[in-house]
């Protein structure tokens, strides 16, 4: 599963602005039906998941500063 999110997430992240905005805001609109339980859940896995591609090489860490580039690069 975890390379198949990979693979999503990056055909995501290729899409113009406009198509993300809309996918972010359904995605973010699937999560409102779920408990505070929930949601502390899928946060904890999510930091599982990102803590073991950093331990594995799969992703390499950036700073705040490096990533907020990478963002405003991606706008222009």
């Amino acid at each position: 599963m975890l390379m198949k999110l990979t693979v999503i997430e990056r055909e995501a992240l290729d899409l113009p602005a406009q198509d993300r905005a809309r996918l972010a805001q359904r995605l973010l609109e699937s999560l409102d039906g779920l408990s505070e339980t929930e949601v502390q859940q899928h946060w904890l896995e999510e930091a599982r998941c990102r803590a073991e591609e950093l331990d594995q090489g799969i992703v390499a860490p950036v700073t705040a500063e490096q990533l907020d580039r990478r963002i405003q690069a991606r706008l222009k």
